[in-house]
């Protein structure tokens, strides 16, 4: 009788071992879930060790004025296939503490009216004033504008979005011997901040794009001067994830 009786005791308990696997493999399932929301893919491994070896979630990390973590926020530089580096856009979310370093930072410029930072859905946008950091129906850069370009630089580089620099111009037209016409003016102007990031700032070319639109996209009336003024500028967008879903995929390479 106390041999049935401990059979029977053993066979009532057994459910728990069926139940412990079960939530073990469901907690597995949620951070799988949870690491796979976040745009670094590449953590998705590193989650599900950590989470079946009982280990604490990574420390945060101090990025720009925000607090970001080692669960996708901050640097998604990744490796692709041959060691080559891939750049994973991150969320508009992502990029508000960027737009608060930037507002800090560049009070002054901003007060002068020589730049303006806001967010859109295509991602973070600061837009530089021709008057500001260009000679007039020039691309050349002036001198002031290079501690402007440092810090956002320093925002680009503390993020992984690819970035654009679009040029605009007026509606009053040019032709110069160095430019034709307004689309020549404003792709230049765009090519010229690129190699400012770049041979300045170490800003990676393949995060970088350049669009000239001349005066086919203005902010303002070309009627006055004072509208003409704010046409006339440069764009820098670091695209969020919605602005880079439209941009064209690379195709790898050997």
């Amino acid at each position: 009788m106390r041999r049935r009786s401990e059979e029977n005791s053993d066979s009532h308990d057994r459910w728990l071992i069926s139940y412990a696997d079960f939530i073990t493999l469901l907690f597995a399932f949620f951070v799988v879930m949870f690491a796979s929301s976040q745009t670094d893919r590449g953590k998705v491994g590193e989650a599900v060790r950590r989470a079946f070896n009982g280990e604490a979630r990574p420390r945060a990390q101090t990025v720009l004025g925000g607090t970001v973590d080692d669960f996708g926020q901050g640097n998604r530089m990744l490796r692709g296939p041959g060691g080559r580096e891939i750049y994973s856009p991150v969320s508009s979310a992502d990029l508000i503490p960027s737009q608060a370093f930037l507002n800090r930072e560049l009070a002054k410029e901003i007060a002068d009216g020589k730049l303006t930072i806001h967010m859109e859905a295509r991602g973070m946008v600061v837009s530089l004033s021709e008057a500001g950091y260009f000679v007039s129906g020039s691309d050349g850069l002036s001198e002031q504008g290079y501690p402007v370009l440092a810090k956002i630089a320093e925002t680009i580089l503390k993020t992984s979005s690819p970035v654009r620099l679009e040029g605009h111009t007026d509606a009053v037209p040019i032709s110069t011997p160095r430019f034709r016409n307004n689309w020549e003016l404003s792709s230049a102007r765009g090519i010229a901040t690129l190699n400012a990031f770049h041979n300045q700032f170490n800003v990676p070319l393949n995060r970088m794009a350049v669009t000239g639109y001349a005066d086919t996209y203005p902010i303002d009336s070309n009627d006055t001067e004072e509208g003409r003024g704010k046409n006339r500028r440069v764009d820098i967008v670091i695209l969020s994830q919605s602005g880079a879903s439209a941009e064209p995929n690379a195709k790898p390479h050997d």
